[in-house]
């Protein structure tokens, strides 16, 4: 007949069970242990108290062992190495090396910075593991306050929050200006740059209403003293520069988005100091000094550093 163990075993009991099998004699476990053989002996008969069964004999001047102390043994060699492994780890948490990093961003941050940086974070801390999610503004920022991700990229925009904002920590990334595209026979499209206000008349193809990167690009026509007239609209900036190839009308593209630029366009750089996506990463206040977060927010700003435009020259992408 089994009795049912109706407390928990205490961990510190096991480990004198184990100091009395390796050592062999109370006394021996007792100075291995720094305590006193009084009490081992409390220990070990606490022990059989909690497992209602002995955990060992006197035979002669000595204990011995029972079948209940070996199986304790084994689930207790088992334990205490994965205690040790619970300290590796929760040390390897500590410095930034092990963990889940939820990061939010818009699609062309999370081609050009994000993933770059999962890449990075692999390599340096395997155990370290980033999601990446395509949540642009204002959700990104809904997003972290509620915890659902735990760093978000985004750009400055109306909606997105104030530097001083008290929910959240920011950090700056990099500056992406924007680009004029043109079809190929656009009769500005040969120039090495072109003043913004020269676009003024032109039909727009351009991003949806109420996006953050529609916001740049009205605020920059607006500095050159014009409302462009957008009538074709697309978020996908591959798709925008098909749509100016095939003579749809002229757009302001930013260079991270530039990757794949479709034959019969041209890209000009804009004269003067160009409009802009400001981008920078934010954390809900505090969180930043998670080693975690911290080691994401690092990788982020040395893919950023990384992936930086550079002053750009004029592109023409010839008609196949």
């Amino acid at each position: 007949m089994t009795r049912k163990i109706v407390c928990m075993i205490d961990v510190r009991r096991l480990r004198v069970l184990r100091a009395l099998a390796d050592h062999g004699t109370v006394a021996a476990a007792a100075q291995a242990l720094h305590l006193t053989p009084s009490a081992v002996s409390q220990q070990l008969a606490a022990l059989e108290r909690e497992v209602g069964q002995p955990v060992a004999e006197r035979r002669g001047r000595g204990l011995v062992l029972t079948g209940t102390a070996d199986v304790l043994l084994e689930h207790a060699h088992a334990l205490f190495a994965q205690l040790e492994r619970a300290e590796a780890d929760v040390a390897a948490h500590a410095r930034g090396e092990l963990g889940t990093v939820v990061v939010g961003a818009f699609p062309t941050a999370l081609a050009a910075i994000a993933a770059p940086a999962t890449e990075a974070l692999a390599a340096a801390h395997p155990r370290l593991r980033l999601e990446l999610r395509d949540v642009e503004s204002p959700h990104c920022f809904a997003s972290l306050a509620e915890e659902a991700i735990d760093v978000a990229i985004s750009m400055e925009s109306a909606s997105a929050p104030a530097p001083g904002d008290p929910r959240f920590a920011r950090r700056p990334l990099l500056d992406d200006p924007l680009d004029a595209v043109l079809p190929a026979g656009h009769a500005l499209a040969a120039r090495s740059a072109v003043a913004l206000e020269a676009l003024a008349g032109e039909t727009w193809v351009g991003p949806s209403p109420a996006t953050s990167c529609l916001e740049v690009t009205l605020a920059g026509c607006a500095a050159a003293g014009f409302t462009p007239q957008l009538v074709h609209r697309t978020n996908d900036f591959t798709t925008l520069m098909t749509f100016v190839a095939a003579g749809l009308g002229v757009a302001l593209v930013p260079r991270l988005a530039q990757g794949r630029i479709p034959p019969g366009v041209a890209v000009v750089p804009l004269r003067g100091v160009a409009p802009a996506r400001r981008v920078f990463a934010a954390t809900r206040r505090g969180s930043e000094a998670r080693p975690t977060v911290a080691a994401v927010l690092d990788a982020l700003a040395d893919a950023a550093l990384v992936a930086a435009p550079r002053p750009a020259l004029a592109i023409v992408a010839s008609r196949r």
